[in-house]
């Protein structure tokens, strides 16, 4: 899929844009660098300290893009949250967020990377208000144990954390949650594990993937001792993953009969495919929209009934 799309999910972790070959859906980096001083990346060692690009230049490339048929903006930066600070003195992601969603021809806009840690609580009325703004938030959280975060230099607890997930849920209702964990980091233990464990049974996240630690020289956390064996660093993975697969399991089958906004993306095996406003490309769940009955246009949106759904995936037929 990646390289149909030739597109670089690494490169999108690292801010770079990506723009599609089919145009209706493009990256928009908001900023580059980060100063957050994670444990474990290096990213800022990479791309040094965070620079947001003004408003007005964001916003043109914007219109520039739905010229050329864009229809789906994805806002990127290694800290969205952060976005406005170094040259507005203030959190102003609230604001470009208005401007996009004021640009002819954006029919969705998709927020990821959120930093909790300081999250600017103004971007919620946002996306309650706008309705191209997608109620979907990508915030990686890294981690549910409150030592590990610590130790990971996260600036937050479990706690924390939990409390910010009510207060998102709270003011934007029906929100889809995404968020990415790291099995395995240096010294944690069978209890730091479990805490996370919970953690991911409590929150019920819509969305949600899951890394093995990996060493990475030159950062923080590589001078620890890397003392998690990778069997268990694996297996740990696979069984958030088994508790994921049944709370999206639950989530999916409670959307069967439904009608839902989906944005096709492409023709494959007889079916389109297509993603809701709840689903990112290339790591989020996909709409297989039945063929049979109409042809559908790459590109456009189409409403669809869902009929059945598994773990990650929903079927349905286009509304006629």
């Amino acid at each position: 899929m990646l390289k149909k799309f030739k597109a670089d999910y690494k490169h999108d972790l690292v801010g770079e844009r990506i723009l599609t070959t089919s145009n209706h859906y493009a990256y928009l980096k908001i900023s580059e660098g980060c100063d957050r001083p994670c444990s474990f990346c290096a990213i800022p060692l990479m791309r040094g300290k965070h620079v947001s690009k003004p408003i007005e230049q964001i916003e043109q490339e914007a219109k520039n893009l739905a010229k050329n048929g864009t229809k789906e903006l994805l806002l990127i930066a290694q800290d969205s949250t952060y976005y406005g600070l170094d040259i507005y003195k203030k959190r102003n992601l609230a604001e470009l967020l208005k401007r996009l969603s004021d640009v002819e021809g954006i029919d969705w806009i998709r927020l990821h990377y959120a930093f909790p840690t300081g999250f600017p609580l103004d971007i919620l009325d946002v996306m309650r208000e706008r309705e191209n703004i997608c109620n979907y938030l990508d915030m990686p959280l890294q981690h549910g144990s409150t030592a590990i975060l610590k130790h990971m230099r996260r600036g937050t607890t479990r706690e924390k954390q939990e409390a910010l997930i009510k207060t998102i849920r709270e003011r934007v209702p029906g929100i889809a949650l995404r968020t990415t964990l790291i099995a395995g980091y240096p010294g944690e233990t069978a209890s730091d594990y479990e805490e996370m464990l919970g953690f991911v049974e409590r929150s019920r996240f819509e969305r949600l993937g899951v890394f093995t630690y990996s060493h990475e020289e030159n950062t923080y956390a590589h001078k620890f001792e890397d003392n998690v064996p990778q069997e268990v660093k694996q297996d740990r993975a696979n069984e958030i993953m088994a508790v994921q697969e049944q709370i999206s399991h639950d989530i999916n089958q409670a959307r069967i009969g439904n009608v839902y906004k989906v944005l096709i993306d492409r023709k494959e095996s007889g079916n389109f495919i297509g993603r809701t406003e709840y689903d990112s490309p290339e790591v989020d769940n996909e709409v297989i929209v039945r063929s049979h009955t109409r042809h559908l246009r790459l590109g456009d949106f189409v409403n669809v009934k869902i009929i059945d759904a598994t773990e990650f995936d929903l079927y349905g037929e286009p509304m006629l």
